[in-house]
């Protein structure tokens, strides 16, 4: 096998077997095609490659001014390439095997309030054209913080007969299970009704759609850039700030709130299906900041000074 096609084979293995998203394997074509082309602009190749190549190709990426976390996600997809080559035979070390990537920041998600997770909703039921898909996509997304591509793809058999939960299938091919909230059971019912009727006025000869969210576009189902831009024309009607909403904002409200009420972490984290708790943990400091961001605006010393006549 030539070298140049030692990546699209890692790429199809991901598929094959890993279950990797189309998202997934796009992602780590384009790193790995850049890191390519990088060593062939230095005369390089995948079978050559020393651990100072990527050294080296790493300070490049940090020169061009590319973030921790985009240096830290190339330098993870060369290491799986590595890997995989060895395991194949290709060659005989793998070279990222002992090399330490820069890290990440540490960010705290974005989220949002109960008000505006209320006033988003609101203006879905408000808006005359789509309003029960609308509001069927708002409150599944906020009662079970799934992914958007989860929630784009959920298939129709799954939400049939008024059910508490709904069997999702998230990244790498794991299920899980994920509950629905009343408003969210309330809202799926009648979204079903609408969706079932638009069904059954298809063309003749069309097959039904799997996808409790259908399209007629190629993917077969509402996009996730779909629902981005539906997400930003409700922001607009709700009065709240467009940097503020994106369907991933929604997730993090999701598991936010629930931790402020009390779930607690491990609960929290089947629900988002992370692998690790520590990925969840992450909301906790989400916490702690908004609380101290409380204190900071309204506590009465947070000026520095207090009126001695109110001190007891």
């Amino acid at each position: 096998m030539s070298h140049s096609r030692w990546i699209d084979a890692f790429l199809d293995a991901l598929l094959a077997d890993r279950d990797a998203s189309s998202n997934t394997r796009l992602a780590y074509g384009r790193d790995l095609s850049d890191f390519q082309m990088w060593l062939t602009r230095r005369g390089g190749d995948l079978a050559s490659t020393g651990a100072d190549d990527i050294d080296a190709y790493l300070l490049a990426c940090e020169a061009e001014g590319l973030s921790k976390a985009t240096r830290a996600r190339r330098l993870s997809s060369i290491r799986q390439l590595f890997r995989f080559l060895l395991e194949e035979g290709h060659r005989a070390d793998n070279p990222a095997l002992r090399l330490h990537g820069p890290g990440r920041d540490r960010r705290l998600p974005g989220t949002l309030d109960v008000p505006e997770i209320e006033a988003l909703i609101a203006a879905a039921r408000a808006k005359p054209r789509d309003r029960a898909r609308n509001t069927c996509l708002l409150e599944i997304l906020y009662a079970t913080g799934l992914r958007v591509s989860e929630l784009v793809t959920l298939p129709v058999a799954a939400s049939r007969g008024n059910p508490r939960v709904l069997l999702v299938k998230g990244k790498g091919g794991k299920e899980r299970l994920v509950p629905l909230s009343p408003p969210a059971r309330e809202a799926l019912a009648e979204w079903l009704v609408e969706r079932d009727a638009l069904e059954a006025d298809r063309s003749e000869g069309t097959p039904p759609s799997r996808f409790l969210f259908p399209s007629r576009g190629a993917a077969g189902h509402l996009t996730r850039q779909g629902f981005f831009g539906l997400l930003k024309e409700l922001a607009i009607q709700a009065g709240v700030p467009l940097d503020r909403v994106t369907p991933h904002r929604l997730r993090h409200a999701f598991a936010t709130h629930l931790l402020a009420n009390g779930a607690d972490l491990r609960s929290i984290q089947a629900m988002l299906g992370h692998a690790d708790v520590a990925t969840t943990e992450i909301y906790t400091h989400v916490l702690d900041e908004a609380l101290r961001e409380l204190v900071l605006t309204h506590h009465p010393l947070a000026e520095g000074s207090q009126d001695p006549t109110t001190s007891s």
